[in-house]
């Protein structure tokens, strides 16, 4: 099982701004419906049993890029860059680097 703080986009959950706030247990733990409602970008990946988007064959798709990169609630690729991480030194590795 993945780390909870470990979104399917990759997001860093840990530093999410509304964790807290709306108690998110993040989309591994609530099967891809969040605080505010259901998130394609998990769906897709539970669909096709996958831990994260970077793990796809079609990684990154349209669908993540324009979720990643959304003006108002995305990080501009912050999170693209984060599964390219997670796939060349391993979630474990990139997490004790950015803890």
């Amino acid at each position: 099982m993945a780390d909870p703080v470990m979104g399917r986009c990759g997001i860093d959950c840990e530093k999410c701004q509304y964790r807290e706030p709306r108690n998110c247990p993040g989309c591994h733990a609530t099967d891809g419906t969040l605080y505010w409602g259901e998130c394609d970008v998990a769906k897709c990946c539970i669909g096709r049993d996958l831990e994260h988007c970077g793990q796809c064959q079609e990684f990154p798709c349209k669908t993540l890029n324009d979720y990643a990169c959304d003006p108002t609630h995305g990080d501009q690729g912050r999170r693209i860059a984060n599964l390219r991480e997670w796939n060349e030194k391993g979630y474990e590795a990139w997490r004790n680097v950015h803890s």
